[in-house]
C-alpha cells in the first residue's frame, strides 16, 4: 500500500495580481499559473509542489531567478473568468494552465502568450494544437485521458458492485463539452457489463444536490464521474453526496478516493505538472511551443478505499484489490 506524497513548495495566492507583479524585480523569469482546485486543497500543493520540484531539479529558484504566482478557482466558473483577465493583464512570460476550461478562459488557440496546459482531454479534438506530435501556435501540453476510459470505468463499476444495473454520468456540460465522446465509450460497455449508462448533466450545486438525491432512491444505481472544472471543484461535495445517498461511485482522480470515495482510475494527477516544468525551462531558453510535442500519460493509477467500501456494504474482490496501486483502509 501506498501513501500519497504531497511534495514540498509554497503555494502563493495572488489576490492583486497587478500591484504583485510591478514589485517584481527586474530580470527575473515569470510565469503564471492558473488551477481548477482551490487554494486550500491539498491537491493543490501536489500540483504546485510537483512543478515546483520539476524547476528546482532544472535550476529555477524562486525569489532568485523566477517569479511565479498562482490562481486558484476552487470550480468557480465566476471565479475563473475574473482570474484568467487578471493573469492576462500581468503578462507573464509563460501561462501553466490547469484543465480545458482554464485554457478557454485564458483565449484557447488565440492565445498570445506561451502556455503550457495540463490534464487536457483532447486539445486535437477540442481545437486547440494542430496534432500532438506539432502543436503549432503558442500551446503545448500534457493529456490526461483517453476517451477509451469510459468503458474501463464501466468495467470497474461492475467489478466492485455487480448488482448495479445503472450508472448515472455526471459532469457539468458547460464545463464538459467532450462528454459525448466519453459516452460513446461508456455506450460501448454496456451489452459487455450489464449497466445502463444514463448521462446526469448538472450545472450548479442546487442542480446537484436534486439530482443526487434522486439517484440515491432508484435504488441498484450506481455513479460514474467526468472530470472537468465543476465536479473536480467540487469533490469533496460530491464524494459526500455518493457517501449519503449509499451511492457505488467511480470517480476520475485519485484524491476523490482519498477524501472519501469508493473507488478512482486515472492519472496521477501532480505528475504533468513535474513534466510541465521541463516544458517551461525550454520556453524561458527560447524553444517555441509550436516545437514541443504534446505528451500523453503512460500511467494509469487505481485506488480503493475500503473504508467506503465497508461503509456501502461492499466486499472488494481480492483480484481487484492485487490490482489497486493504493488501498485507503
Amino acid at each position: 500500500m501506498r501513501r500519497r506524497e504531497f511534495l514540498a513548495g509554497a503555494i502563493g495566492l495572488t489576490l492583486i495580481p497587478g500591484r504583485v507583479w510591478a514589485q517584481r524585480r527586474a530580470g527575473l523569469k515569470r510565469v503564471g499559473g492558473l488551477f481548477t482546485v482551490g487554494s486550500g486543497d491539498p491537491e493543490a500543493a501536489a500540483r504546485t509542489g510537483a512543478f515546483e520540484r520539476g524547476l528546482r531539479e532544472l535550476g529555477w529558484r524562486k525569489g532568485e531567478n523566477i517569479e511565479l504566482d498562482y490562481f486558484f478557482t476552487g470550480g468557480d466558473a465566476a471565479r475563473l473568468r475574473s482570474m484568467a483577465t487578471e493573469l492576462l493583464a500581468a503578462k507573464p512570460d509563460v501561462i501553466l494552465a490547469n484543465g480545458p476550461a482554464v485554457v478557454r478562459a485564458l483565449g484557447g488557440k488565440s492565445q498570445t502568450i506561451p502556455m503550457i496546459f495540463a490534464l487536457i482531454p483532447d486539445p486535437v479534438g477540442d481545437g486547440l494544437v494542430a496534432s500532438l506530435a506539432r502543436p503549432g501556435g503558442m500551446m503545448t501540453g500534457f493529456t490526461n485521458f483517453e476517451y477509451s476510459m469510459g468503458s474501463k470505468w464501466m468495467e470497474l463499476l461492475s467489478e466492485v458492485a455487480p448488482t448495479v444495473k445503472r450508472a448515472a454520468i455526471l459532469f457539468n456540460p458547460a464545463m464538459a463539452p467532450y462528454a459525448p465522446l466519453y459516452m460513446r465509450s461508456i455506450e460501448a460497455g454496456r451489452p459487455v457489463f450489464g449497466i445502463e449508462p444514463v448521462p446526469m448533466p448538472v450545472r450548479d450545486l442546487d442542480d446537484l444536490h436534486r439530482s443526487m438525491k434522486s439517484l440515491g432512491e432508484s435504488g441498484r444505481t450506481g455513479l460514474i464521474v467526468l472530470a472537468d472544472l465543476f465536479t473536480t471543484g467540487n469533490n469533496e461535495v460530491i464524494v459526500s453526496l455518493a457517501q449519503q445517498m449509499r451511492l457505488p461511485a467511480i470517480y476520475p482522480f485519485s484524491y476523490f478516493a482519498r477524501k472519501g470515495g469508493l473507488l478512482s482510475y486515472g492519472v496521477d494527477t501532480s505528475e504533468p505538472f513535474y513534466k510541465a516544468a521541463g516544458y517551461v525551462d525550454r520556453i524561458l531558453k527560447g524553444a517555441k511551443p509550436a516545437d514541443l510535442p504534446v505528451q500523453q500519460p503512460t500511467r494509469f493509477e487505481l485506488v480503493i478505499n475500503l473504508k467506503n467500501a465497508k461503509a456501502l456494504g461492499i466486499e472488494v474482490p481480492p483480484m481487484l484489490l492485487a490490482r489497486a496501486d493504493e488501498v485507503i483502509e
